[in-house]
């Protein structure tokens, strides 16, 4: 499996009074990360959601804070899958400013069948985009 980059700009918005980046921001980095993943291997959450209707979740997360992601910093969140499963990916999530590690991030993401609000199995195809990247 191939470790994913995707650049994050910190913007005003992201950081508190003293231009430090809020706690809960971090979170949406790594989503967006994992969004974009997805959609690099040619998976659309959008289309899995109307087609399939299944959606992916996150089930846990462990996050570990180091160093703080300042106003106007251009970072990078390296995304790697570490496990798939039959109805969960297991993220390790890095995000960096150049090669300094900020935050590290360990998600537990499961694929939910939204009519019945249960997990499912993840599609085959996706499994193995996972897999070849």
């Amino acid at each position: 499996m191939k470790i994913f980059s995707f650049p994050v700009r910190v913007y005003y918005e992201d950081t508190d009074a003293g231009g430090v980046v809020y706690h809960a921001r971090y979170l949406h980095f790594f989503e967006r990360a994992r969004t974009e993943y997805l959609r690099g291997l040619n998976f659309s959450q959008q289309t899995l959601l109307h087609e399939r209707n299944i959606a992916f979740v996150v089930k846990s997360m462990q996050i570990d804070y180091c160093l703080p992601a300042k106003l106007d910093d251009l970072l990078r969140v390296d995304t790697d899958v570490t496990e798939v499963k039959g109805a969960t990916i297991l993220f390790t999530q890095l995000l960096r400013r150049e090669n300094v590690i900020l935050c590290k991030a360990t998600v537990k993401v499961a694929c939910v069948d939204l009519g019945k609000m249960k997990p499912t199995a993840i599609p085959v195809e996706i499994k193995s985009a996972f897999r070849i990247h």
